[in-house]
């Protein structure tokens, strides 16, 4: 397991959870799936391959699920989606570049600018520009990037769920990219448990950590369960 250090490692069902995508589109997205006899294949290929036959997702795909949902919630296909990943990859250099920080900034020229010239000199876009409809993409992409954080070649580091007043933060770094309080790395889970079952205040001795942290983690594994119910 060494080698997942840094990168965060969930199945569909906890990305599912944390993003509030159902687990079965997930594993679509990254699996690849087949309709009416047509095949379709996987967004892209994930971080993670324990050999098992299982999908998993890291970090790094975490991300890149929360801006393609966004994308499809929008009534983008996922072929064009699809095909958005494969071109940015190309521009960019990157397996998974919708999550970058330059693409959640430039995305829109990139889009606006890549043309193809065909055998009669004739130009026209290689992909046809994401956002015609009456979408601005400053509007779409600016609330998702509040929550991240990019490190110096602009790759998402950590994930405030929240946002960051919240103290709950998702970093691959840290309890393999479980949902932890930011102060004291004890995941969220656990600490919503022991405050449910101890008490608070027992909670906060038992883990060295403040009261508002487990009541945090409560609140917060409770939105978890809502939307997972949903």
């Amino acid at each position: 397991m060494s080698e997942l250090i840094g990168l965060g490692l969930y199945t569909p069902a906890e990305a599912g959870r944390l993003l509030h995508v159902p687990a079965s589109k997930i594993s679509r997205w990254l699996r690849g799936h087949q309709i009416g006899g047509l095949q379709y294949d996987a967004l892209w290929t994930p971080q993670v391959n324990l050999d098992d036959g299982r999908v998993y997702l890291g970090f790094r795909d975490l991300m890149e699920v929360r801006i393609a949902n966004e994308f499809i919630g929008l009534g983008v296909s996922p072929q064009r989606v699809r095909a958005a990943i494969r071109l940015a990859s190309e521009i960019m250099g990157e397996n998974r570049p919708l999550s970058t920080a330059r693409f959640l900034t430039d995305g829109r020229d990139i889009f606006f600018q890549v043309v193809e010239t065909d055998e009669h000199g004739n130009q026209r876009e290689r992909l046809l520009n994401l956002f015609r409809r009456q979408y601005e993409f400053r509007q779409i992409i600016e609330p998702l990037l509040k929550t991240v954080e990019f490190d110096e070649q602009g790759i998402p580091s950590l994930w405030w769920p929240l946002g960051r007043r919240a103290n709950v933060v998702v970093d691959p770094a840290r309890s393999f990219g479980q949902p932890i309080d930011a102060a004291s790395s004890v995941p969220t889970a656990i600490l919503a448990m022991a405050g449910r079952r101890e008490g608070i205040a027992a909670a906060a001795r038992a883990f060295d950590v403040s009261s508002a942290s487990v009541r945090q983690a409560i609140r917060f594994e409770a939105t978890m369960e809502k939307q997972a119910a949903a």
